[in-house]
């Protein structure tokens, strides 16, 4: 692949150098402790890495959302759990001195400076806050995906300043998703759910464009079946979007892509787990008392072929309502299908968002998954064919 974006491999010697690493550190929090290191843990290879070939490492983060300097949102806080999963020190610095401490400072050294959103114009990418960070490095790392999406002081900004550079992170981020749409082996297949169309409206035009099979699930279909004539009975759909629904039909056909919608649904009359009103149908049987809360089995079986012919699988969104048992079932038998065929090596499949990533856990297959993406909003945007100012930064810098 023809990469427009410098790697930590084109850095040359670093020995001495203060390299400013964005990192996504936004970890939740619960009674004072992080619930959750996984963005912790995501940011090891580059720091570590960096402080082994002797540079100064200096990482720049937000926590939560601040309206200006708080003690609760410090990420002093976060200074000790990011040192227990990088087997290293890692010194506090904040703003007020953070030109004498870095100067401190020795090779090799890690250093987590304060939130970068105690400065008001950290989010509008202030030239003032921009040359503010740009006066504590030389080099700019952005290992930051997940925030890529923001054309922030610290994601955005600094590539203009600084000689910049993807971090592994993000380097394995970008190569997964060109894999996945940028430059996929086709057929290509996009698993697309969620409960409502009008928030991913964009990411269903844009792939229509782009995939050979558009499989949608979760509340999503019930609006495409209700376009079609379908009664859905009490099933969460959006009416008002059957025309939209119909438009994006037209569009795939136009572009040679195959909608996948379930012919057999798993209905209940309330929404619980394990309700005694549970029973499967064809999609045409719904009663007005009923629900769709899930896939049926037939049409679960007939989305795996869908994927045993596919070479590419990019997914976003459960089938049907995960959470709640047994509306698991037709997310965790798909998931544990793609899961083994990239596993035998015939399919590249690449997931993200929160409830696939959740949903891909449960399933216990997240980790035979080709790539599977935290970012949230970041990688919803890469859906919809959207630039990312982090991402285009890089590649102009």
């Amino acid at each position: 692949m023809a990469r427009n974006f410098k790697t930590l491999d084109d850095m040359g010697d670093i020995t001495g150098k203060r390299v400013l690493v964005r990192e996504d550190l936004n970890v939740p929090m619960a009674d004072g402790k992080v619930s959750d290191d996984t963005r912790l843990r995501a940011a090891v290879h580059t720091v570590s890495e960096l402080s082994d070939k002797g540079a100064i490492v200096l990482v720049l983060a937000h926590f939560g959302r601040p309206k200006g300097p708080s003690p609760e949102l410090s990420t002093a806080l976060l200074t000790k759990p990011f040192e227990a999963v990088l087997g290293r020190e890692v010194r506090y610095i904040d703003w007020e001195n953070a030109v004498e401490a870095v100067a401190m400072l020795s090779p090799g050294d890690i250093a987590l400076l304060e939130n970068t959103r105690f400065f008001g114009g950290e989010e509008k990418n202030d030239p003032v806050v921009v040359d503010r960070f740009a006066a504590l490095g030389d080099l700019y790392v952005n290992d930051a995906f997940s925030a890529a999406h923001r054309a922030h002081a610290s994601t955005a900004g600094l590539a203009h300043k600084l000689p910049s550079f993807a971090g592994r992170q993000m380097e394995a981020e970008l190569d997964a998703l060109d894999k996945a749409l940028g430059n996929p082996e086709h057929p290509v297949a996009a698993v697309v759910g969620g409960a409502k169309v009008s928030t991913k409206l964009d990411v269903l035009t844009h792939l229509v464009g782009r995939v050979d099979h558009l499989i949608i699930g979760g509340g999503m279909a019930n609006t495409f079946l209700a376009a079609r004539g379908v009664k859905v009975g009490k099933s969460l759909a959006e009416h008002d979007l059957t025309a939209t629904a119909e438009a994006i039909f037209e569009q795939a056909e136009r572009a040679n892509c195959t909608i996948h919608l379930p012919y057999d649904v798993v209905v209940a009359k309330e929404f619980a787990a394990n309700p005694a009103s549970l029973r499967t149908c064809n999609v045409h049987e719904v009663a007005a008392d009923e629900m769709i809360l899930d896939i049926g089995p037939a049409a679960t079986e007939a989305l795996g072929d869908v994927l045993k012919n596919c070479r590419t699988l990019v997914w976003n969104g459960p089938l049907g309502a995960f959470e709640t048992p047994p509306f698991d079932t037709a997310t965790m038998a798909l998931a544990r299908t793609a899961a083994a065929l990239t596993t035998d090596g015939s399919l590249v499949s690449v997931a993200g968002g929160g409830d696939t990533v959740a949903a891909l856990n449960q399933a216990g297959v997240a980790g035979e998954m080709s790539f599977v993406s935290t970012a949230g909003g970041a990688f919803l945007e890469w859906m919809e064919g959207k630039d990312l100012p982090g991402v285009a930064a890089l590649a102009r810098s």
